[in-house]
């Protein structure tokens, strides 16, 4: 019998494991809270607020801390016609009696205030001499929790054994859970309504109005590990004629959020996120530092992906990622020596998708080209580069194939030129490098060019050159 309501209630705990993975359990209704214990058992349960049985003494030898075999933890609702639905945290445990023992007591502490709730079972001194090393199911379900609260329990000895305890940590569902929303006072009561106004950048937000409900706070946010403040909570006074509270943002960030609560302690804050689906704007945190030609992107909200440095040949075409660029996108993410090429962009994948960003394609950035001419050397193709300021560049050769990414094999690094004495040509030859036509000539070949004094560059491509006019398409 006792071995069968063991594994029953290992069944229940698998079940609700199993089930949480999939949507929210529903939580059940009792009418009245109590006790029950294994049947043979004669047992009373009393709120315990004996403060000596928080010290512990020694144990008896014959008392091993495995007597305290299991503490399962789960919430009911106690409902009442008018006044709706309250929580109760519900305690099953099952106890080895020994001679020593009287009976147990779970202690379950806030974690937010630190109040404490203690009920001890007990059995009648009779019962637990005869039924010493039967297993005792205790199951009682009358302590008060509120929504979203944090618990530590304890599940002790009565005496209290010292090392003879079990403890776990509960969270109470908050209003997101169907039940818990549906049923309990303080989540629909406190619900509020409201309207974003894109063209104006305010959140319009309707405060319930409650008979004899205390003031009403309405604040923005944004949603990290907590919600950070945006500005200052406003307060709305019960006899305050208006409702509704304008509260402007300036970006449409996913993690902004609204947050209204009850001006009592502990209340229940609800929570609003009106743009947790538009993901645009955080793609937009991208900064250049010139002085050390830094490109650096921070997110203003919480993403879980990668983000990486890749180069676009020409206008609609794939960005391809650039090696060793790939970086988590947790936090703030920087590249040092960065070239800035129109065609060098900022790629960010997410479990939603993927964005790109070419930050250099708009502003006056100074970049640097590349041209292929005969060169004066018979059988040879001239490969120039030109630049506003100083750099070095080296040639690759690439054979195109069906897949991506192409051959490539490193060419001779280019001739440095002798700067210019001129300070009014913009665009001045810096580098140049001759390539065989044997070499470049052939079908299906690109000649890439890339600068070599930067950390991360994206390069100019040319392909499929037609030596007789040497001129060339750019991929």
């Amino acid at each position: 019998m006792h071995a069968g309501r063991m594994l029953a209630g290992r069944a229940v705990v698998l079940l609700s494991l199993a089930w949480s993975t999939h949507g929210s359990l529903a939580i059940p209704k009792i009418a009245e809270c109590g006790l029950s214990c294994s049947q043979g058992f004669a047992c009373k349960s009393r709120v315990n607020r004996n403060i000596f049985n928080s010290f512990c003494r020694p144990p008896p030898s014959s008392v091993p801390p495995s007597v305290l075999e299991a503490l399962t933890l789960s919430t009911a609702m106690k409902c009442a016609p008018r006044d709706g639905c309250s929580l109760l945290l519900r305690v099953q445990a099952s106890l080895v009696l020994h001679e020593s023992l009287r009976g147990l007591e779970a202690c379950s502490v806030n974690l937010d205030t630190q109040e404490t709730q203690c009920q001890s079972v007990r059995v009648s001194r009779a019962s637990g001499r005869r039924q010493v090393g039967w297993q005792l199911q205790v199951h009682f379900d009358c302590f008060e929790v509120t929504v979203a609260q944090s618990l530590y329990v304890t599940l002790r000895t009565v005496p209290h054994f010292c090392g003879v305890q079990l403890d776990q940590q509960y969270h109470v569902e908050d209003c997101r859970h169907e039940d818990v929303g549906r049923n309990v006072p303080v989540c629909f009561a406190g619900k509020f309504s409201y309207w974003a106004d894109r063209s104006r950048k305010v959140i319009l937000v309707q405060v319930p109005e409650v008979p004899g409900a205390p003031d009403y706070y309405v604040r923005l946010c944004l949603k990290w590990f907590t919600c950070n403040d945006v500005g200052v909570p406003v307060r709305v006074t019960g006899n305050r004629m208006s409702r509704t509270v304008s509260l402007p943002y300036s970006q449409e960030l996913p993690c902004l959020c609204l947050e209204g609560w009850f001006a009592t302690p502990d209340a229940v804050r609800m929570q609003a996120c009106p743009f947790e689906d538009e993901t645009e704007a955080l793609w937009d945190a991208i900064r250049y530092h010139p002085g050390d030609r830094a490109l650096s992107w921070e997110p203003a909200c919480p993403v879980s992906g990668h983000v990486s440095l890749c180069w676009r040949p020409g206008p609609g075409a794939l960005c391809h990622n650039l090696e060793h660029s790939g970086r988590p996108a947790h936090g703030r993410v920087q590249y040092p020596l960065v070239d800035t090429q129109p065609r060098l962009c900022l790629k960010f994948s997410t479990s939603r998708g993927s964005w790109v960003r070419c930050p250099f394609q708009e502003g006056h950035f100074q970049a640097w080209k590349m041209t292929v001419q005969p060169a004066a050397s018979r059988g040879h193709l001239r490969v120039t580069f030109f630049s506003p300021s100083a750099a070095h560049f080296q040639v690759h050769l690439c054979h195109q194939r069906k897949t991506w990414p192409p051959a490539c094999r490193p060419g001779p690094r280019a001739t440095t030129l002798a700067p210019a004495s001129s300070d009014f040509v913009t665009d001045l030859a810096v580098a140049f490098v001759d390539i065989p036509t044997e070499e470049a000539c052939v079908p299906n070949t690109c000649i890439q060019g890339w600068r070599t004094d930067v950390t991360f560059s994206a390069p100019h491509q040319l392909c499929d050159l037609h030596c007789t006019s040497t001129q060339g398409t750019e991929d």
